[in-house]
Parts: C-alpha cells; sequence; structure tokens
C-alpha cells in the first residue's frame, strides 16, 4: 500500500502542475521518474511512450498508467491514473457546472474568446503534427486525401474510413520503420491482459447497440476508442457526435476546449464537463462518468497490450500501419479546423485578429497555452464593448 500511496501523490502532485499538453506531459514523466526518482530507465520508459503512441486514445496519460503498473502492478497504474487526472477533472466539472448558470451565455465576450483560442491551439496542433507526422510526401498526399475525404464523407463513417485507408496506405507505400524487440517486463500475468481487451470489446458491443452509439456516453467511449495522436484529435469525432446531433451547442462546445486547453493535466477531462453539461440535473455523477468512459477504452487497451508487448514489438507491420493512420488524423483535424472551427468561429475581423494573435503567441512567441487561454478571454470581453 505504501507503493500505490507513493504513486498516487507523486502522480497528483505532477497533475497540478503539468501544462502544456502531451508531448510537455511526456518531458515531465522523464524528468520525474526516469532522472529524478529512477522508477525505469531510460530505454524502458522509451517503450512505454511508442506503446503509448501506438494505441488509440491519450496518449500521456496512458503513459503515465503504463509507468504505475510497471512500478507497482494494475493498482499502481489506477493510482498514477487518478492522480494525474484528479485535478484537471475537478477544474473542468467545476466549470461544467459553473456555465450552467451563466446567463446570455451566447452574447458573452470571454466566451468568445474562449472559442477563438480554440482555434488557435487546434491550428497550432494542426502545424505541429503535420511537421511531425506527414514529413515526406507519401504521408503528406495521405493527411491531405483524409482532410478531402472526411470533408466529403461527413460523419463518424468518413472519419473511420480515412483512418483505416490511411493505414492500408502506409503498409503499402511506406517501408517499415527500423525498431529492435522491446525488453520491458512488467508485472502483470497475460490473463489480466486478456480480461481488459475482454472489456473493451464488451464496451464497443454496448455502443453498437441502438439508441447508445448516439448518446453522450457512446460518443465519449467510441471516441476514446479510435483516437490516434493525441488529445485534439479527439475533437473531430466530439463535434460530429455531439454537437451535429445537437446534444450541446457549438460555442459551450467551443468554450470548454478552449478552457480545456488552460488546465494542468490531460486535456481528455473535456469529458467530464462535457457530462456536467449535457446532464445538468446531476452534473457531478455525470462529469465522473463522462471522465471514465472517455479514458476507459485507452487505458483498458494498454493493460491489455502491455503484457505482451515484449512479442508485439518485433511485429513491424503494426508500426508501419500506424504510420499512415497518425498522417491520416492530420487531416482530420485540419478538415475540423476549416469546418466548423473557422468558418462557424471566425465572424469579424476583430474575431480573426485575436486568434490570429494568439497563433502567433503560441507558435513564434511559444507562450504557454494557458496564458495565450486567458489573454483571448480578456480580448473578447474588450473587443465586445468596444464594439458594443
Amino acid at each position: 500500500m505504501a507503493a500505490i500511496a507513493e504513486i498516487f501523490w507523486t502522480f497528483f502532485r505532477l497533475g497540478l502542475i503539468a501544462f502544456g499538453g502531451p508531448l510537455a506531459h511526456l518531458g515531465y514523466y522523464r524528468r520525474w521518474f526516469v532522472e529524478q526518482r529512477q522508477w525505469m530507465s531510460d530505454g524502458a520508459y522509451a517503450q512505454l511512450v511508442a506503446l503509448g503512441q501506438m494505441l488509440p486514445g491519450p496518449s500521456s496519460s496512458q503513459t503515465g498508467f503504463a509507468i504505475g503498473i510497471h512500478r507497482a502492478g494494475l493498482a499502481g497504474g489506477l493510482a498514477a491514473w487518478v492522480g494525474f487526472t484528479l485535478p484537471s477533472a475537478v477544474l473542468m466539472i467545476g466549470l461544467g457546472i459553473g456555465l450552467q448558470r451563466v446567463e446570455d451565455l451566447a452574447e458573452s465576450g470571454w466566451l468568445n474568446g474562449l472559442k477563438l483560442a480554440a482555434i488557435a491551439v487546434v491550428a497550432q496542433a494542426v502545424y505541429g503534427m503535420a511537421r511531425q507526422l506527414c514529413p515526406d510526401p507519401t504521408r503528406a498526399i495521405i493527411a491531405a486525401a483524409a482532410a478531402l475525404g472526411a470533408s466529403l464523407i461527413p460523419g463518424i463513417s468518413g472519419q473511420l474510413g480515412v483512418i483505416m485507408v490511411g493505414g492500408l496506405a502506409a503498409m503499402l507505400l511506406l517501408s517499415p520503420p527500423a525498431s529492435g524487440p522491446g525488453d520491458l517486463r512488467v508485472p502483470m500475468r497475460r490473463r489480466t491482459g486478456l480480461m481488459a481487451l475482454g472489456l473493451f470489446v464488451l464496451g464497443l458491443g454496448v455502443i453498437a447497440l441502438p439508441g447508445s452509439s448516439e448518446s453522450l456516453w457512446g460518443v465519449l467511449y467510441r471516441s476514446g476508442a479510435l483516437v490516434f495522436g493525441g488529445g485534439h484529435v479527439v475533437l473531430p469525432l466530439l463535434e460530429t457526435g455531439l454537437v451535429t446531433p445537437g446534444l450541446i451547442d457549438n460555442d459551450r462546445f467551443l468554450a470548454g476546449y478552449g478552457a480545456a486547453q488552460a488546465v494542468p493535466g490531460p486535456i481528455f477531462t473535456f469529458g467530464g464537463y462535457l457530462g456536467a453539461q449535457i446532464a445538468p440535473g446531476q452534473a457531478v455523477a455525470a462529469g465522473l462518468l463522462g471522465v471514465a468512459l472517455i479514458f476507459a477504452p485507452g487505458l483498458l487497451l494498454m493493460t491489455a497490450l502491455l503484457p505482451f508487448w515484449h512479442s508485439l514489438s518485433k511485429w513491424h507491420r503494426i508500426q508501419q500501419a500506424l504510420l499512415g493512420i497518425n498522417a491520416a488524423v492530420v487531416g482530420l483535424l485540419a478538415a475540423v479546423l476549416w469546418n466548423p472551427l473557422l468558418t462557424r468561429g471566425i465572424t469579424d475581423p476583430a474575431d480573426a485578429l485575436i486568434a490570429a494573435a494568439a497563433l502567433a503567441a503560441l507558435t513564434a512567441g511559444r507562450a504557454p497555452s494557458y496564458l495565450v487561454v486567458a489573454a483571448c478571454a480578456i480580448a473578447g470581453e474588450v473587443a465586445l464593448r468596444l464594439t458594443g
């Protein structure tokens, strides 16, 4: 129990200060757990990061969860995830409850500023991911085709289709990445992994039932099960599943997504905000359930594959397909940046100026995202008062 408590307290403290998004989280992990505390070697950590990148779900949270498993088994993994996620989840659920009580929300300038901040953050994500994940003409073409396909075939079917085509195209057109077999060992039986895989598949079966896939809970679980490439990529799936059918309006959706950039910890706690917004009568319970459901698929898959990682790391075809899947999700994110973010979010020159300044601060100025979000909220309110 002492090891579990230590893991929880260490990850909780990290969750209070872990600003900057998934890549920054991975940097924190290495400094805290490899360099300072020496919980694992650099090689073992690199393998956990690689596995997190290969699986759908929130890669940095999955990596932290795996560090906890490496340290103290499945209980350690759960302690790591709860500790790291709790601060952000409390803030996002609290925001979801607070915004329910705000009158004339659509008319508020600060809300418009949060929406513009979300546009800048997504634009930065598209640029950064394109540079990292589409470094050659083949993957750039896969990304462009995915953006076009997602625009021409709206909805979840188009998104799933371009992800599958991207993976197949990479297997046909790209060379397998060079990597040797992993030497990571985890204190968990293969039977536990198979049970986790069964729970993952069971969850997919439940949301496939009539009516379930269209509910908030079905959308959250499905989104968590299909996201490759980090927290920003969940935006197209959630927007299609929640905004398009009218479960939440676009203003509240983007306001919450913008605010998620200003809090420490994982962006996936946006699910807690959505639960509190869509089920206000039971906001706390709905928010906690929302957080659990959007994270559950990724954590179950990590639990399922960790005991088999030594064997799977020898199979290059998985990593080869992932190259194309990652390129396709860049295209998906570019498609949602154009519609609905830019087409609906930029309504006048002041909006365009605020969004452009925020993007410049994030990219050229390398300003922390939470400061940019706060500045956008203030700028939106000032712009509203000046224009009347």
